[in-house]
């Protein structure tokens, strides 16, 4: 009789996945925290409920294929930054590690928030949410007031001019301001009423609306931009149905439209006593602050038309690019970094790794951000809850967003923007927020539910297999005793 027990609780204790690895139920209930085997986990079953965290006193191992992905890429980064500043850091100011020097700094100082951000639960950062958005905001005003102004932007806020020490543009912290807070209304509001119209649209339309409204006041369209794909991002993933994508990318598209009839009326209204040459010119720069956009666009789609002006930077950059070569230069062999190219620390970074490190060198770098981005979706598809999926994604999206963007603009594949190379550009405060980002995943990684116990060897994916199994058992279970039940009754 004993050994027909053991059986039985062997039987229900333990199970084996198609590996022949063997899965306990208590390993089982750590995974899904929710002690029922007769449903699918849920999004509210991996909360965790806060027990496993209170029988856990220490938090779990950080994910070291994302941890050794960082560091690689910002190593290469930095190196990249000594060689791509050299030339202009003695020219400028006769020391040629100057820009070398505070980037590093930034960097090791940055490894250690990282890694102190990577200590902090996801819950806990969570409720500050929504201070930091509307502190975001109050940043975004303030810029426009009391901000340092570089080619006809106010952009960034500190002491010292750009290149002071404790500089830093608002922008950077709206991006990651939009991300909790907005991944905190989707948990706050659930998946029915996402679907709606005042709980899954009006509050972020409404929210970025003021931000972007703030940032074309800089103007900074390059961050507007990112904002909105952002918010468009975790609306998606937050379940917000596509016919609203749809209509809202006509309403963008139309108010855009709109904004220019109206600005080219204007301009051709006050110019009309004009010469045709001035009237031209008066047209072309008639939108205000956001003429220099137009003159982005030209170069962008004509960049031999003005070789000297508009289209100095992209030639330069294309010069570069092109004369990488398969191989590229050798590292530090760049010519076009010879006060040539224009910004070649910093947002055209890519175009000096393109020389010196030619086709081949380029193709790695971008394929170890690959790496990194797709091992970020991977740490949120097995998130331990919707709010650490969401922010997960929103950070691993962004990060997508601005590689691309940066990469494209270099290459002349999308007119310029300002928008920097993660971890490659140089910029000590915008490296910092870049790497609080990553301490966020790392965190949202210690909490991933793998098995704790000493010995065990299944994997995440063989315990969602057999609590399938098991749920589907326990339905058949379910069924056979209200069967019976019915069968007694009558």
């Amino acid at each position: 009789m004993s050994g027909s027990s053991e059986r039985q609780r062997n039987q229900h204790g333990q199970s084996k996945n198609p590996a022949g690895q063997r899965v306990t139920g208590s390993e089982k209930a750590d995974i899904y925290a929710d002690g029922n085997a007769h449903r699918l986990p849920q999004w509210e079953e991996r909360e965790l409920k806060g027990e496993q965290g209170k029988s856990r006193k220490k938090k779990g191992k950080v994910d070291i294929p994302f941890l050794m992905l960082t560091l690689l890429i910002m190593v290469i980064g930095v190196i990249m930054v000594l060689s791509a500043s050299f030339a202009r850091g003695f020219y400028l100011t006769g020391e040629p590690m100057r820009v070398f020097t505070r980037q590093m700094g930034f960097a090791l100082s940055g490894i250690v928030m990282m890694y102190g951000v990577s200590l902090f639960s996801l819950k806990t950062m969570s409720r500050w949410a929504y201070l930091l958005l509307a502190f975001s905001i109050f940043l975004l005003v303030a810029v426009l007031f009391i901000g340092i102004e570089v080619n006809g932007a106010k952009r960034w806020l500190g002491f010292g001019g750009v290149e002071g020490s404790l500089t830093f543009q608002p922008s950077e912290i709206a991006k990651l301001a939009i991300i909790l807070s907005f991944a905190k209304w989707i948990c706050a509001c659930g998946q029915q009423k996402m679907e709606t119209v005042k709980y899954g649209i009006a509050p972020f339309v409404v929210v970025i609306g003021v931000m972007v409204s703030l940032l074309m006041k800089e103007p900074h369209i390059s961050a507007s931009i990112i904002l909105i794909m952002l918010a468009v991002i975790m609306m998606f993933v937050g379940g917000v149905k596509l016919r609203w994508f749809a209509l809202g990318g006509f309403v963008v598209v139309l108010a855009f439209s709109l904004i220019i009839l109206i600005n080219f009326r204007g301009a051709v209204k006050a110019s009309g006593d004009l010469s045709l040459r001035d009237q031209i010119s008066q047209i072309q720069w008639a939108s205000g602050r956001f003429g220099y956009a137009d003159g982005r666009i030209d170069a962008w789609l004509n960049p031999e038309a003005d070789p000297l002006h508009g289209g100095f930077q992209i030639r330069q950059s294309l010069y570069a690019v092109g004369s990488g070569g398969l191989l590229g230069q050798g590292l530090g062999q760049s010519r076009q970094k010879y006060l040539y190219l224009p910004e070649e620390h910093n947002d055209y970074i890519f175009a000096i790794v393109c020389e010196e490190l030619g086709f081949i060198g380029a193709i790695l770098i971008l394929l170890l951000f690959s790496l990194l981005i797709i091992r970020g979706f991977w740490l949120a598809l097995y998130a331990k809850d919707k709010y650490s999926t969401l922010v997960t994604v929103g950070i691993t999206g962004l990060l997508a967003i601005q590689v691309f963007i940066n990469v494209a603009v270099v290459t002349n594949i999308l007119p310029a923007t300002g928008v920097s190379l993660p971890f490659f550009s140089y910029g000590g405060t915008a490296l910092w927020v870049q790497l609080f980002q990553m301490g966020i995943v790392l965190s949202v990684s210690r909490e991933i539910p793998y098995p704790q116990e000493a010995g065990a060897e299944a994997t995440v994916e063989d315990a969602r297999e057999e609590a399938y199994d098991d749920s589907v058992r326990g339905r058949t279970a379910a069924a056979g005793s209200s069967y019976r039940s019915a069968g007694g009754s009558r």
